[in-house]
């Protein structure tokens, strides 16, 4: 029997006619990332926001489908729709097939109730259907999307009126108090989803015959599995037509930049491209993309002493100079919860700072503001002390590992004026020891990334325990800057039991401080600092 398809599964069938068939067929293949689940749950805070935004005397109503089933969500639907007076509705399911084919159903984010206009003969309420997206812009797939919901729920009987997306505006800021009136804009899509009736048919036809085959249609792996969003297929995929790293000795893929327009154009032709870095000619390759094919195809290391002592000579503690080593974690929030803050706004809410002092003795600091208050003051004050600026300071070099240091700390100067000189000073001081490493440095156990979590194996192997964030990550503690972010929302939410938090905040601790010790230990090695005994 032909089932109607949610409007998630048209929007993948938009995105890829496979993706939609191994959603059906084989769910259990999918393997979401982190950061496409953080973007789920962003997009489930936007929406329960928006039935505060859109229904400021809560007097609307929630259909819980959870409770209800599909079933019983449509027809609970269908009473409230045809209920005097008419209230705002939020979850509002519908289902329709008008073309015989087993159709499509939809929920909405938010139907309103709207005035009839002037001279109406129409006695059925008019809804306005407002699809809420936790993005900064209208993109088109959410065009798609609108288009899905005013065919089904005009199917359904719905006497809609008009629809609209609304999206974040990233310029407003939040001034406190829980009133985010303002957090989001609308873009009337009326006219192009009614315009796109027939094209919704089609697509709803087409998945269906999609969903009928018995094996999943052939399609190679490329662009599309990435826009517009990120597909948890890809892993699946990768395997079946051989492109995935791990089927490859040495996959193009671990040459860095392998975007680049000169690679594209070679690997267009997915039958006849080179899969191996080292079948691909010199000439399509840029001069670290060749240090890269060379260090693979000799298996040997490429390092240059004389350019890392170049760059690190000017920077070694002494004369009572010491060098430090920063690395901060941040969180951005589609909705904010500090007043004065905007959405989306990266906030600095840790540090770990390590200390070689010109002696070779190595000190720790580090901040870390669990409280759920705006940690951005305290921040500021505890990173000024820690660098030495509250003092005076001895002026040494701070190293890190990236721009990512440099950017916030610029915004943290905006955020926290009275500090912005100290703050300023300590931007002069920064060394970013990133692209001294990529500029001197290759190993081929790196696979093509110069992040420190490469890099550390491919120096020391895995075996060293104090660096190891497998270690972390195999005791199910924060190991990444995804699940540090995510282990900070958690812990400053009021609903955190107390030795949860503590149990986070002392996993958050360790994770950064391990950062820091990481770039330590490389620094020592590039600087041939052997003798110290950190």
């Amino acid at each position: 029997m032909t089932r109607p398809l949610s409007k998630s599964k048209l929007i993948s069938y938009r995105q890829c006619p496979k993706r939609l068939w191994l959603e059906v067929h084989r769910p259990e293949l999918r393997e979401d990332s982190a950061s496409t689940q953080a973007i789920f749950a962003s997009g489930h805070k936007v929406g329960e926001l928006a039935q505060q935004i859109f229904d400021p005397l809560d007097s609307g109503f929630l259909i819980d489908m959870q409770a209800l089933g599909i079933a019983g969500a449509f027809t609970k639907t269908t009473e409230l729709v045809n209920t005097t007076p008419a209230l705002p509705i939020f979850e509002a399911g519908f289902s329709a097939d008008l073309a015989g084919n087993g159709g499509a159903l939809a929920f909405a984010d938010v139907l309103l109730p709207i005035a009839a206009p002037a001279g109406s003969t129409n006695d059925k309420t008019a809804w306005q259907m407002i699809e809420v997206k936790s993005s900064t812009s209208v993109k088109d797939y959410y065009r798609d999307d609108a288009a899905i919901q005013f065919h089904v729920a005009r199917g359904a009987g719905v006497n809609l009126d008009s629809i609209a997306v609304a999206v974040i505006d990233n310029q407003w800021v939040y001034q406190g108090d829980g009133d985010y009136r303002g957090l989001l804009k609308t873009e009337d899509v009326t006219d192009t989803s009614r315009a796109r009736d027939a094209e919704v048919r089609d697509w709803i036809a087409q998945a269906q015959s999609i969903v009928k085959l018995q094996v999943a249609p052939g399609r190679g792996t490329g662009d599309h599995c990435s826009k517009p969003f990120p597909c948890g297929f890809f892993g699946h995929c990768s395997v079946e037509d051989g492109t995935a790293a791990n089927d490859v000795a040495h996959p193009i893929q671990w040459l860095p930049n392998a975007q680049s327009k000169a690679l594209k154009a070679l690997l267009l032709d997915k039958t006849a491209a080179p899969q191996s870095m080292l079948d691909v000619p010199d000439e399509h390759l840029s001069a670290i993309q060749r240090r890269v094919k060379q260090a693979h195809k000799t298996g040997q290391p490429f390092t240059d002493a004389a350019g890392l002592s170049r760059a690190l000579t000017p920077h070694q503690p002494f004369k009572g100079k010491s060098a430090y080593f920063l690395d901060f974690e941040t969180v951005m929030q589609a909705v904010p919860i500090w007043a004065g803050t905007r959405p989306y706004q990266t906030i600095l809410y840790q540090f770990s700072c390590h200390v070689v002092k010109s002696d070779g003795t190595l000190t720790h600091s580090e901040f870390l503001d669990t409280s759920g208050g705006d940690p951005r003051v305290a921040f500021a004050e505890s990173l000024i002390a820690a660098l030495g600026e509250k003092s005076g300071g001895n002026n040494g070099a701070i190293f890190m590992y990236s721009p990512y240091e440099r950017t916030q700390l610029k915004s943290l100067a905006d955020a926290v004026p009275k500090h912005r000189a100290a703050i300023e000073r300590i931007i002069s001081r920064l060394v970013d020891l990133l692209p001294i490493t990529r500029d001197n440095y290759y190993h081929p156990a790196q696979q093509g990334s110069w992040s420190i979590k490469s890099v550390l194996p491919a120096l020391f192997g895995n075996d060293d325990a104090e660096l190891s964030y497998e270690k972390l990550d195999a005791a199910g503690a924060v190991a990444n800057g995804g699940a540090a972010q995510s282990a900070y929302l958690e812990a400053i939410d009021p609903a955190t039991i107390p030795e949860r938090k503590a149990d986070l905040h002392a996993q958050l601790l360790a994770y950064c401080k391990l950062d820091t010790y990481a770039m330590v230990r490389l620094w020592q090695v590039f600087a041939g600092k052997v003798e110290l005994k950190l």
